[in-house]
This record gives structure tokens, C-alpha cells and sequence, in this order.
């Protein structure tokens, strides 16, 4: 079948799982449920035939892979670099790999230098937005702004495998039916930021005279959190 702009093909598309570690489990925004919803992406790829390799990013500090991904066959290859595409040079270096699907965390760091580091080499790129997160939300949804601005495209995990099929009288449709039939997990992550609506993370940040004039309420001190950038 031919190829169309837009438009992955399982065989010549991978995906990439990005940095889905132990240490952000307590500090990454809806960790669970992004980890949830790429196992299941994964999963759909293993059953239509599409390559994949997960990254991790300096695990002597950040630790391996959560074993909810079910990723444990997989090749997971060390990385320092931010982007994945060093490490995936060996898989990308294939030449019928003409696009990626790309999840993981964190969205505005090493999920967004992996994506502009692969538009650059001429790849498409498929962002599985709902299997993407940051520890913060302004984070997330100005990395994401940036990839579709760079040229990225921003998907689904279920849109992306209904996007691999193409056709419900693909043999594997029946496989994958399970993976779709039920509702991903809800993140409450939208492209515009968190579970507060549309634009929630980019609200202008002058509130109403009405909220001026209300009592001040001391915020909650923050959670010690994980870096990308490996500290202990």
C-alpha cells in the first residue's frame, strides 16, 4: 500500500518509548496512566509487526524501566543525551523506517529533542499525545505546541493503531479490537494543559478582580521531584 504524508505504515514505522522509569513515578503527571496507555500502543505495534525500543535515560541514577510496560523483551538502551535518537540509530538506520511513533516523558525535554532531532533527519513523527507527560503542565503543552509547530503530528494511541490498520478487514483487526474497545486510562492531560480545561496551563495569569479581592491561600509546598537531567 502506498504511502501517504500523515499516514504510518507498520512496515516502515517503529516506536519509541521514551524514558518511562521508576524514579518519575512519583512526580511525573499521571504517570500511570501514560505508562497504561503505551503499554497498549506497544502492545498493538508487537501485534501488527512494528519495531520498537525503549530508552532510559542515565538508569544508575533514574532506575529501569516500570515493569507495567510490559516491555521487558525489548532492547532497553542506556542514553545520556536527552534525545533517543542516538540510541535508536541502530533501529532508524533501517531504510524502510520512514516514520516513528513516539511516547514517553518528560514531553518538553527528551520527548521533544528526540522528535526534532528525527524531523531533521527527515522522518515522520507520530506523537502519541495521550501517552506524553511532563512534571509540569506548562511544560507539556508548550513541548507540544513546538513539536506540531516543528512539523510533528499529534495523535492518540487508538488513533494511531486504527491508523496502522487502515481497514476493520485487516487480519489483525481482531487483535487489536481488545487494545480499543475499552476507554484509555484518563489522564486529564489535554493538549492545552491540565484537568482544568481547554488552555488550562496557559491561562492568563491576571486573575479576575473578583478572585483579586478573595483571601490569599497559602500554596502547598511541592513534592521534592526527579530531574531529567539524571542528579541523584
Amino acid at each position: 500500500m502506498a504511502a501517504r504524508p500523515g499516514w504510518p505504515l507498520p512496515g516502515s514505522s517503529a516506536l519509541l518509548v521514551c524514558d518511562l522509569q521508576e524514579r518519575f513515578r512519583g512526580s511525573v503527571a499521571a504517570f500511570p496512566q501514560i505508562v497504561a496507555v503505551a503499554a497498549r500502543l506497544l502492545q498493538g505495534c508487537r501485534i501488527l509487526g512494528v519495531p520498537a525500543l525503549v530508552a532510559e535515560q542515565r538508569p544508575e541514577v533514574l532506575g529501569r524501566t516500570v515493569p507495567e510496560l510490559g516491555a521487558q523483551d525489548l532492547p532497553r538502551v542506556p542514553k545520556s543525551a536527552f534525545s533517543m535518537a542516538g540510541a535508536a540509530a541502530p533501529l532508524l538506520g533501517d531504510p524502510k523506517i520512514r516514520a516513528v511513533l513516539l511516547c514517553g516523558i518528560e514531553a518538553h525535554a527528551c520527548v521533544l529533542q528526540t522528535a526534532l532531532e528525527l524531523l531533521a533527519e527527515g522522518l515522520e513523527v507520530h506523537v502519541a499525545a495521550d501517552a506524553v507527560s511532563s512534571r509540569s503542565q506548562v511544560d507539556r503543552a508548550l513541548a507540544l505546541a513546538r513539536m506540531r509547530q516543528a512539523g510533528a503530528y499529534l495523535s492518540t494511541c487508538e488513533s494511531l493503531l486504527l491508523l496502522l490498520l487502515r481497514d476493520s478487514a485487516h487480519p489483525k483487526f481482531p487483535q487489536i479490537l481488545p487494545l480499543i474497545k475499552e476507554p484509555p486510562p484518563d489522564t486529564g492531560l489535554i493538549l492545552g494543559g491540565g484537568p482544568g480545561g481547554a488552555g488550562g496551563a496557559l491561562r492568563p495569569q491576571n486573575p479576575p478582580k473578583s478572585a483579586q479581592n478573595s483571601p490569599k491561600i497559602p500554596p502547598k509546598s511541592a513534592p521534592k521531584s526527579s530531574s531529567v537531567w539524571g542528579a541523584s
